[in-house]
């Protein structure tokens, strides 16, 4: 191979650090997202395309393909084509504004947040009254269980008592947003006590404080790598910097908001400092030498970071690099047949990737990632 032969490959490869930046303007980053949501929403029923694909992962109203769905909330509010705003109120109506069929599962409530956004872009009061009735029941019927995740003999992972509340860290993503929301539609207060109490429980719990981020959930207090690292997992660190900026511009002004405002101030400083030259983040937070590229967690942390500057709570000067890192390493992940590539398939902890891998979530992860990118207006 000859030496500019070489240098082309390079360049062309997920991790190459001095590969082209993408054009970051606000136009070309909703146009680079809207030609990949088209691309995914041609395939929400064929899931072939999924190495790991599982028996929610085909379902419209499960977690998978809810965060699918968020992105395109974000997408259709930052001036895509009208077909996009369409695709999410036809998806609603097609499920009949009902969440997944476990009542207080956090990822069976994902899939509310985007009726809550058709509920004010013309999908009338059903989609409210749905949503409703699910986070009515949880509020009035409270679970009493431990944060402590304990997987029985007898029913494995899906019989885990505490996944009736919010004992992993990806669950701030899922329900809180949704709950929050319903209180800004309705005016009830109720839905947001409850989640501000449940939010603050699962901090309390998962948080790391000197590490600055959150285990998975409590089978990870304890857990090293072969170097004696913590593992904290970048996915889930990236739902819950994705789910802050989700949660609170949906919060008045006020200490609670201060609070969740600090706590995200303070895991952006970590993220930040995590970032590899490359622009990912490792699937491993602090074992970036073991690192594919991995672009599920990147596009939460992207995103985060991007919304973060706008909402005037991180300095410019000193995250723009990053976020422009991060949308450059997340457009080298988009492989030539038109997926995202490199996205980890399912799991609770890091794991290994390939440039094939995709789906729907880290899909709505980029389509986030687009929308902050393109608020803040970079040439």
């Amino acid at each position: 191979m000859s030496l500019r032969t070489a240098l082309l490959v390079l360049a062309a490869m997920p991790g190459a650090a001095f590969a082209q930046a993408p054009d970051a303007s606000p136009r070309a980053a909703i146009d680079t997202a809207t030609k990949l949501a088209r691309w995914q929403l041609q395939r929400m029923t064929d899931t072939s395309h999924i190495a790991r694909a599982g028996g929610e992962t085909g379902n419209p109203r499960a977690w998978e393909q809810a965060a699918f769905w968020v992105g395109m909330t974000a997408l259709a509010d930052h001036g895509a084509p009208p077909d996009i705003g369409k695709a999410i109120l036809d998806m609603g109506a097609a499920n009949q504004w009902r969440p997944g069929r476990l009542p207080f599962f956090a990822d069976d409530h994902a899939i509310t947040q985007s009726y809550l956004w058709a509920a004010r872009h013309g999908a009338g009061t059903a989609p409210v009254q749905s949503v409703r009735r699910v986070f009515d029941n949880v509020v009035a019927n409270a679970p009493r269980v431990t944060l402590a995740f304990v997987v029985p003999e007898k029913g494995g992972y899906g019989a885990t008592e505490c996944l009736a509340r919010w004992c992993w860290c990806d669950a701030l993503f899922m329900a809180p947003p949704a709950m929050l929301e319903l209180a800004d539609q309705t005016g009830d207060r109720r839905y947001r006590d409850y989640a501000l109490r449940e939010i603050w429980a699962t901090v309390n719990f998962l948080y790391d404080p000197a590490e600055r981020l959150f285990y998975r959930d409590s089978r990870f207090f304890d857990r090293r790598d072969a170097k004696g690292r913590k593992m904290f997992w970048s996915r889930g660190n990236g739902w819950v910097v994705a789910g802050l900026a989700l949660m609170i511009p949906k919060l008045p002004k006020g200490p609670e908001r201060s609070k969740l405002e600090a706590l995200f101030v303070e895991m952006a400083g970590k993220v930040k400092a995590l970032q590899k030259p490359d622009g990912y983040w490792a699937p491993s937070l602090l074992a970036p030498e073991e690192s594919p590229p991995e672009s599920s967690g990147t596009g939460f942390f992207t995103y985060g970071l991007a919304w973060g500057i706008k909402a005037g709570l991180l300095p410019r000067a000193e995250y723009e690099p990053v976020v422009r890192k991060g949308w450059a390493a997340l457009n080298r992940a988009l492989q030539p047949d038109g997926r995202l590539g490199y996205v980890q398939q399912v799991s609770d902890r890091p794991e290994q990737v390939l440039a094939s891998d995709t789906q729907y979530y880290g899909t709505g992860a980029f389509l986030l990632a687009a929308s902050a990118v393109a608020d803040l207006k970079l040439d």
